[in-house]
C-alpha cells in the first residue's frame, strides 16, 4: 500500500506543480498588460492516511493539491500619455464598466476612449459608468454609461456689463448728439455682448461731461442688429444716415475726492418715445435684438458708488485729473458653443471646453472597491466580476470612501515582477522534477518487489 501510494503522491505534485507552472507563465505572458494583476499559487496537502503503531497512529501523507490561485492587487506602475482617456487609478478602486447586456464588471485597465455615440468604452465595448451631469449642471444621483455631449452647448444672454474707466475731471463740457457721438463726448467704450440666441453685438459707451462732476453716459448700437421696427426706437433715438441707435442712458456724479458718488435709474429708449422710460432698477437697460427675446435687461455696473451703493466709490469707475481710459471692461454672457477637448480631474470629474471659451462639468467617472478584492473573479479582457467571497462593492465618486484617485493621461502598467515569477518558475520546475524522480524510484522498488518472484 505504501509504495503505490507514493506513486499517487507523486502524481499530486507533478499536477499541482504542473499547475503552478501554468500560473507563473499566465503571469509572464501578461508582463504588458495594462491593469494585470498577477497570481500566485497556493498550495495544500492532502488529507493523510493513518497506519497503526504502538504509540498511536502514524500518519503519511496523500501528496499535494493545488488549493487556490490568488490575486495579488498592489498598485501598478504608471505611465504616462498623450491621450486624456487612458485612466489610472491611484488607489484601492475599480472602474465600473458595463457590457451591452447591462452586466457589471471591474477594472484596473484604463484604455478607454470615445466610440461612434460618443460613449466612453473600453477595447472590448464595454461602456466606463459615472454620474452624468443635468441640463442645470447638477450630478445625478444614480451611475450609467456616460456620454459625452454631441450637441452645441446652449448661449447665456448678456445680463451684466461692467466698465471701470477714468473719465479725466478736466474735460469740458458737452451735450450728446447721435448725430456727432464722437464730437459730443469725451470718452467712448466698445464691448460685445450677446441676446438670447447667442448672437453677438458690439454696444459703444459714449460719456459726455454734461458739469462739474457730473457725467452721463449714453449706450450706441447699430440699426442692423437693435430691432427698430415698430418705431420702437424714434427720433432722435435713431440716425439712419450713420446707422446708429441710442439704446440706453444714465448718469454718474463723482464727489470732489474722484469717488464714484451716484447711479441714476437707465432711460431705455425701446418704447416708442424720444425721452425714453426709465427703468426698475439702477443701471438696467432694456434692449431688443433683432429676433432674439425683447427687452433684454443688460445692468451697466460702473462701480461700488458711495450713496447709491454704500461703496467706496474707487474700484471701479473714478473722476481723477487724468486723461480718460479704459480699465476694466466684461460682461457674463457668450454665444453657441460645441465641444472642443476635456480632461479628466483627479475627483474623476470630466470638463468639456467649449468653442465658446467655457468650461462645463459634463459627467463624473465612478469607482468601486470590494471588502475582500481575493474574492473577485477573473472574467477575461482585464475584467472582474463581484462573488459572494468579494462582497458587494462600494461604488462612489473618485477621492472619496478610500476610493483612490483617478489620473488622466496616464496607465497602470502590469503588477507582475519578472525576476519573482523566475524564481516561481524554477521552484516549479524543481518541484516538478523531484516529484519525477518520487515516481520513478517508487516504480523501481516496484520492479524489485516483481522480480522477488522469481
Amino acid at each position: 500500500m505504501g509504495i503505490l501510494s507514493s506513486l499517487f503522491t507523486g502524481v499530486s505534485g507533478l499536477n499541482a506543480n504542473g499547475n503552478a507552472l501554468s500560473v507563473v507563465g499566465n503571469n509572464i505572458a501578461n508582463l504588458s498588460t495594462v491593469g494585470f494583476k498577477s497570481s500566485r499559487s497556493v498550495f495544500a496537502d492532502l488529507i493523510s492516511s493513518s497506519l497503526g503503531g504502538g504509540g498511536g497512529a502514524i500518519q503519511t501523507g496523500l501528496g499535494v493539491a493545488l488549493n487556490g490561485v490568488q490575486g495579488n492587487f498592489s498598485q501598478g506602475s504608471l505611465s504616462t500619455t498623450s491621450n486624456a482617456l487612458d485612466l489610472a487609478v491611484d488607489g484601492n478602486g475599480f472602474f465600473v464598466i458595463r457590457d451591452t447586456a447591462g452586466a457589471a464588471f471591474y477594472s484596473r485597465a484604463g484604455q478607454f476612449h470615445l466610440n461612434s455615440q460618443n460613449q466612453i468604452v473600453d477595447p472590448s465595448g464595454f461602456l466606463l459608468q459615472g454620474y452624468q451631469v443635468n441640463t442645470s449642471g447638477l450630478i445625478t444621483a444614480s451611475i450609467s454609461g456616460i456620454t459625452l455631449p454631441t450637441t452645441t452647448a446652449p448661449p447665456n444672454p448678456t445680463s451684466t456689463v461692467d466698465i471701470g474707466a477714468n473719465l479725466n475731471s478736466q474735460s469740458g463740457t458737452s451735450t450728446f448728439d447721435l448725430a456727432n457721438p464722437t464730437g459730443t463726448s469725451q470718452f467712448s467704450t466698445s464691448l460685445t455682448v450677446y441676446d438670447s440666441l447667442g448672437n453677438s453685438h458690439l454696444l459703444t459707451t459714449y460719456f459726455s461731461k454734461n458739469a462739474a462732476n457730473t457725467w452721463d453716459y449714453n449706450v450706441v448700437g447699430s440699426t442692423n442688429e437693435i430691432d427698430t421696427t415698430a418705431a420702437k426706437y424714434v427720433a432722435p433715438n435713431v440716425n439712419t444716415a450713420l446707422g446708429l441707435v441710442r439704446v440706453a442712458s444714465g448718469t454718474l456724479t463723482f464727489r470732489t475726492s474722484g469717488a464714484l458718488d451716484t447711479e441714476s435709474v437707465v432711460n431705455s429708449y425701446n418704447n416708442n418715445q424720444a425721452g425714453g422710460i426709465a427703468g426698475g432698477a439702477v443701471g438696467q437697460a432694456q434692449i431688443d435684438f433683432v429676433g432674439a427675446s425683447p427687452n433684454q435687461a443688460i445692468t451697466f455696473n460702473f462701480g461700488t458708488s458711495v450713496t447709491t451703493d454704500g461703496g467706496n466709490g474707487l474700484d471701479m469707475t473714478t473722476q481723477f485729473g487724468a486723461a480718460s481710459g479704459l480699465v476694466q471692461q466684461a460682461q457674463n454672457g457668450f454665444g453657441a458653443g460645441a465641444l472642443q477637448t476635456f480632461s479628466v480631474e483627479t475627483n474623476g470629474m470630466i470638463n468639456g471646453r467649449f468653442s465658446n471659451g467655457q468650461v462645463r462639468s459634463l459627467a463624473q467617472l465612478a469607482l468601486a472597491r470590494f471588502p475582500d478584492p481575493l474574492g473577485l473573479v477573473r472574467t477575461g479582457k482585464n475584467t472582474f466580476a463581484e462573488s459572494g467571497t468579494s462582497g458587494q462593492p462600494l461604488v462612489g465618486a473618485a477621492t472619496s470612501a478610500g476610493l483612490g484617485r483617478i489620473l488622466s493621461s496616464t496607465l497602470e502598467l502590469s503588477n507582475v515582477d519578472l525576476g519573482e515569477q523566475f524564481i516561481d518558475m524554477i521552484a516549479a520546475q524543481r518541484g516538478f522534477q523531484a516529484n519525477s524522480r518520487v515516481i520513478t524510484t517508487s516504480d523501481e522498488v516496484l520492479q524489485e518487489l516483481v522480480n522477488l518472484k522469481r
